[in-house]
């Protein structure tokens, strides 16, 4: 048996191993940009740490970009990552489910039969989307009117289904009201949707339907809009009747308070949360989504887990890639501190999203936080927005920077 001192973290006993005793043990759960960078990192803070990875499958498909394929511009192929490098770390990678948490036992069961014990664990498990969260979308409704919000076979589906569609044809998309993966990420799928009827379909319009009058990087969105699509895209604000209550999927309708919208192609962004090894582990709130210590990024529910990514309520950070992967690192290091018996630093997180409103436009918001009184905050002045103004020269850089920012990313994380 491994003997452990304590020290108090947050008022909550927490158990470290001291030098000299068996390897510490950080079990990982999730390998998207959040977990695959969280296990790396943890080996570059403390090679001496025995890290496993719990991940079912053999590649990664990485959501950025994943629009540019829904419009005919980026093969799938491109999106896809593998895990070598995450091994040659000299992490253990088990592909298998977890299943259930023992946070008393410091355990973590999956479904391959093994069960796996933590000195701590790091829960990165993505989202999950609420099936009947929107009153006539279950899981049968996806393959006729697809989400795509999960990169892969729904990301096909809907590229083929906008092939198919005639010219004259109408695409309708609903979106939800926050909090989900990727808030302008609805609006650049709108934007490359646009675009691709633009040049292949110039009969045919897209329809956004959306549960809010406030979106992220809105006046962005909707210069391009008005600029590249103004008689191709229109969008319907929560105030003007856009909040979808009720889909058909046998018939593609789209149902508000105020009337009825058939689709030639019906696309539902779905309501989230966190993915269900959050709930299991009993890591999520009534929400749906996970609350953390923004220092460490502990559960403020069940010590000795943590919570990265997209389950995460992480204040003013998005849900993004590029934040999962800060969170990733932040959380690395205090991992690795804990178990060394020291307090963690607190942390500076950075969060860049570049969004594209035609292959050759694009755009970006850049933020910066810091924890004050418990939650993740913006630091005033310390980020920003590409300008409303900008000629064509930059939004084609900006395009080409977002291209760059994935590139660097994922060599990060899986290269």
């Amino acid at each position: 048996m491994i003997r452990r001192r304590h020290v108090l973290a947050g008022g909550l006993a927490i158990p470290f191993v001291a030098k000299g005793q068996t390897k510490a043990r950080v079990v990982v759960v999730g390998g998207g940009f959040g977990g695959a960078t969280a296990a790396r990192f943890l080996r570059q803070y403390d090679p001496t740490l025995d890290v496993t990875l719990l991940e079912p499958n053999h590649t990664f498909i990485a959501c950025p970009f994943s629009n540019m394929v829904v419009a005919g511009e980026r093969e799938l192929a491109a999106q896809r990552f593998g895990y070598d490098a995450v091994r040659s770390d000299g992490i253990n990678l088990v592909r298998a489910i977890a299943m259930s948490v023992d946070p008393a036992a410091r355990t973590v069961s999956a479904s391959n039969g093994a069960s796996l014990s933590y000195d701590r664990l790091i829960v990165s498990p993505g989202i999950d989307i609420v099936w009947g969260g929107l009153p006539g979308y279950d899981e049968a409704a996806a393959s006729k009117m697809p989400h795509a919000w999960k990169a892969g076979e729904q990301t096909l589906l809907l590229r083929q289904q906008l092939r198919e569609m005639p010219d004259g044809g109408v695409v309708v998309m609903s979106v939800p009201p926050n909090p989900y993966r990727c808030p302008p990420g609805p609006y650049e799928r709108a934007s490359l949707i646009a675009w691709y009827l633009k040049t292949h379909k110039p009969k045919s319009k897209i329809l956004v339907l959306d549960a809010k009058d406030v979106f992220s990087k809105q006046k962005l969105f909707q210069n391009a809009w008005k600029r590249l699509y103004p008689d191709t895209l229109e969008w319907v604000s929560l105030s003007d009747g856009g909040n979808v209550t009720r889909v058909d999927p046998a018939t593609r309708t789209f149902e508000t308070d105020f009337g009825s919208h058939p689709a030639d192609v019906g696309i539902v962004v779905p309501p989230q949360r966190a993915g269900a090894i959050a709930a299991t582990a009993g890591v999520a709130d009534r929400s749906g989504w996970c609350p953390i210590d923004p220092v460490t990024f502990e559960s403020r529910l069940v010590p000795g887990i943590h919570v990265i990514g997209d389950a995460a309520i992480a204040g003013a950070m998005p849900k993004s890639a590029f934040a999962a992967n800060a969170q990733g690192k932040v959380c690395a290091a205090a991992v690795a501190a804990l178990l060394r018996g020291e307090k963690p630093q607190e942390p500076r997180l950075i969060n860049t999203c570049y969004s594209l409103a035609a292959p050759d436009y694009g755009f970006s918001v850049a933020g910066v936080y810091r924890p004050v009184n418990g939650v993740l905050t913006d630091i005033e002045g310390a980020g920003g927005t590409s300008p409303l103004d900008a000629p064509d020269s930059q939004r084609m850089q900006e395009a080409q920077y977002g291209d760059r920012w994935f590139a660097t990313i994922t060599a990060e994380v899986f290269g």
